[in-house]
């Protein structure tokens, strides 16, 4: 099988270097336009000089707020499903199985906080997103699909059940209300920590980038997106809301979206809502979107979305629903004396759900209620270092692979 492996991107190379030539080039000068001329330039140094204070100042602040750090989930038997289009889940086999590359940590992170007293978690994580190349062949800059996310999930410690999540959504309402407003102040101080380090650390970085840092404000503005898409269209809706205020940061709250963003209610005593009913005031997610600042003019380019995040499905009841309505799981399981008897129907989410389903023995449900988000790391920095010497996400990486930028990638 390696040998294949090996066989096929050797003749792949031989192909590529073929056209090359027949166009009267080579892969020398391939090599030397699209790597080593990035490799040897100073906008490179000076982003990647960006990139570790960032890191560093992400990791110092979550270390300082509690959270544990851990260990990194490249290979499992599901991953994030994402609502929005990839090619396909890259898979892996070994010893004798199908393990998927992760498209994020997300189920990862919810299990990882079951110990009551476990604050968070934070992992600098890989992710594997085959992002759909471009139909019409536009540049779009923000790609890429092997990228760096700093993933992180807290527990929220409600305790809700599902009696009071059916009996009660006034008094639920309050508390998620109340959770959002956690959930917003943490992001918006490790962003303020973030920017104030590279501010004081990268004075010179920014100046050869040609770019400026505004340390934020509290709180960042914020927009809703049923308001939000009202006004501009799908595509962009960010990039319109970013035009509204004079902030480098803000949030843009409540986006349908993947099966473990908490939409509430979403079961009801007598039954379910339908997709048609949900709006933004139900969605209890966000994403904080930013836009990087021109040096010589002040001027703003366009708005880019750096962390998605949100308050997760908690309870096992709505989570096997969302799975099933997202289409997600086919079924919903049929646990029978600690087993599931049709697990072969679940792909992957057999034994995710069987954990979901576990109680105490007083009968409470252990599963964790927690808020979360990942922030990506190159999208970050391409959104905040735009300007005179950064024009796509592949000018802040020494490898990205921006599906729109080449054929066959070299490294």
């Amino acid at each position: 099988m390696k040998d294949d492996i090996i066989t096929g991107i050797g003749d792949a190379l031989f192909g590529f270097q073929a056209a090359l030539k027949e166009g009267g080039s080579s892969l020398k000068e391939y090599l030397e336009k699209y790597y080593y001329k990035r490799w040897m330039g100073d906008a490179l140094l000076a982003a990647v000089s960006i990139r570790a204070t960032f890191v560093t100042a992400m990791h110092q602040f979550l270390t300082d707020e509690g959270l544990c750090n851990l260990e990194r989930v490249q290979l499992s038997p599901l991953t994030d499903p994402l609502a929005h289009d990839v090619e396909h889940v890259p898979s892996i086999s070994y010893k004798g199985l199908h393990y998927v590359l992760t498209h994020s940590m997300i189920y990862s992170k919810l299990l990882a906080c079951h110990h009551p007293r476990i604050k968070g978690v934070f992992i600098d994580s890989p992710n594997i997103r085959l992002e759909v190349e471009s139909p019409d062949r536009v540049q779009r800059g923000k790609y890429i699909i092997d990228f760096s996310q700093m993933d992180i999930e807290v527990r929220r410690n409600q305790g809700i059940d599902f009696e009071a999540y059916l009996s009660k959504p006034d008094e639920v309402k309050e508390i998620l209300k109340e959770d959002m407003a956690i959930a917003k102040d943490l992001f918006e101080r490790m962003l303020i920590h973030s920017m104030a380090k590279i501010a004081e650390k990268n004075r010179e970085e920014l100046k050869e980038l040609g770019v400026a840092i505004e340390i934020p404000q509290q709180p960042f503005p914020t927009f809703a997106y049923d308001q939000s898409r009202k006004k501009y269209s799908l595509k962009e809706y960010e990039v319109g809301v970013g035009k509204e205020t004079s902030s480098q940061f803000f949030w843009i709250t409540g986006i349908p979206r993947e099966n473990y963003d908490l939409i509430y209610p979403y079961l009801k005593p007598d039954g379910k809502i339908t997709a048609g009913e949900v709006t933004s005031d139900m969605v209890y997610n966000y994403d904080i979107c930013a836009k990087s600042i021109i040096r010589d003019t002040g001027d703003q380019t366009e708005a880019r979305e750096l962390l998605s995040g949100g308050i997760r499905e908690w309870l096992y009841e709505p989570i096997v629903e969302r799975l099933l309505d997202n289409k997600v799981i086919p079924a919903k399981p049929i646990i029978v004396e600690g087993n599931i008897e049709n697990i072969n129907q679940l792909d992957g989410y057999g034994p995710f759900l069987l954990a979901a389903s576990m109680k105490d023995d007083a009968g409470r449900s252990t599963f964790p209620d927690t808020y979360g988000g990942g922030i990506g790391i190159e999208r970050t920095l391409y959104a905040l270092l735009r300007g005179p010497k950064v024009e796509k996400i592949d000018d802040v990486t020494f490898f990205g692979k921006n599906p729109d930028s080449h054929q066959i990638y070299l490294f």
